[in-house]
């Protein structure tokens, strides 16, 4: 039983999306990613998929997407991309599978560990940050506090916390998302969302002891990474 982590699937079996226009190490990457999945991952593991998950703009567009991540082995937990349009209620995602499942104000467990998270947004400090960015940061703070205070009610006490986008600007300043991992002992958190040359510049280590780690496909060889814990 382990626990792994991976992002920015970028699935389009149902859309004309090729992700090999941004470098031929994406050319049918899905089947890089099948085979490093069924290489190492076991039923009895967990998944963590942290967002950008599918190109699809509805619901029904991303089953082949959501049916594909279904089969593989072990048990999956997502949250949201900011691609992932398809996104619809958190119930009715949670109603499709048995063994994938959404977060979004919710968590859920691995052994003692509450998994939590939310999509997360570009941080204050960043060039160009707006009012609306400022409005959709805060709405994602209230989501993260959501999520962290309902594994703490039920009695969580350790918690990895995903999120799509790096939960700080590009100069690692303190964000409202560093402040909620520390107000609430976080040990870890995944992010993704970064690719391309943007991956030189990277919060991939443990900063007031909690880990960060990116785990956006590209940055990992389209290969799921453990989380060790």
């Amino acid at each position: 039983m382990a626990l792994y982590a991976i992002s920015d699937l970028h699935l389009a079996f149902n859309s004309d999306k090729p992700m090999d226009i941004f470098g031929q190490h994406w050319f049918k990457h899905d089947e890089t990613i099948r085979a490093n999945w069924l290489n190492k991952i076991q039923e009895q593991d967990t998944v963590l998929i942290a967002g950008d998950i599918s190109w699809s703009m509805k619901q029904d567009e991303s089953k082949l997407d959501l049916d594909w991540i279904n089969s593989l082995p072990g048990r999956k937990i997502i949250s949201k991309g900011n691609h992932d349009y398809w996104w619809t209620s958190i119930s009715k995602l949670n109603s499709l599978y048995d063994n994938t499942k959404f977060i979004q104000n919710n968590y859920y467990n691995y052994e003692n560990w509450a998994i939590c998270g939310t999509r997360g947004w570009i941080c204050p400090g960043t060039s160009n940050f707006t009012s609306h960015d400022e409005k959709v940061y805060k709405r994602e703070l209230i989501r993260l506090t959501l999520s962290l205070e309902a594994a703490k009610k039920a009695g969580y006490e350790k918690f990895i916390c995903m999120l799509h986008y790096p939960p700080t600007n590009d100069k690692f300043e303190e964000s409202g998302f560093t402040e909620i991992f520390k107000e609430f002992g976080v040990k870890k958190v995944i992010y993704g969302h970064i690719h391309g040359p943007a991956l030189n510049k990277l919060m991939d280590r443990e900063r007031d002891g909690i880990q960060y780690i990116m785990t956006a496909c590209d940055y990992i060889k389209f290969d799921p990474i453990k989380i060790d814990l």
